[in-house]
């Protein structure tokens, strides 16, 4: 749950990053492939992601662009890690994504406030959850440090 995701380390294959790039690994979105076989390639949602809410944000962003026309950051053509100018660093926690969803104009457009509400609450219950919890690791660094 709201543990960090380790996964999303510098030089992983994991994005860290909200950047893209065309056939770039190191990108949150990637786009790959030729012509007709061009796909896009969403690499943010870990394997404890809710699918559904991820399908539905997936779609909500594809939406945004397609009706928006936003202004997108030129793509990543090398290595994302060591690029000096890149937006800001993905959220590393479930209490510091949730701010992002529950206040963006994304999430805002695309579900109505119940259902804001409902996984804002969700999140919240579980944020308050894993604070309460003393992990494994916890007791064995404090049996190391008594």
């Amino acid at each position: 749950m709201p543990t960090p995701t380790k996964r999303y380390t510098p030089h992983s294959f994991a994005p860290v990053n909200y950047t893209w790039g065309y056939d770039n690994r190191t990108c949150a979105i990637r786009l790959t492939g030729r012509r007709e076989h061009t796909r896009l390639e969403v690499r943010l949602a870990g394997a404890d992601a809710n699918p559904y809410l991820t399908l539905a944000a997936i779609l909500a962003a594809i939406f945004h662009g397609i009706t928006k026309h936003p202004d997108l950051p030129h793509p990543i053509a090398g290595d994302a890690y060591d690029t000096t100018s890149l937006p800001r660093a993905l959220p590393r926690t479930l209490e510091d994504a949730l701010p992002g969803f529950f206040e963006g104009p994304l999430a805002t457009h695309a579900f109505s406030p119940s259902v804001i509400h409902h996984y804002t609450h969700t999140a919240r219950t579980e944020i308050n959850a894993h604070h309460t919890q003393v992990t494994d690791l916890d007791r064995a660094r404090g049996f190391l440090h008594a």
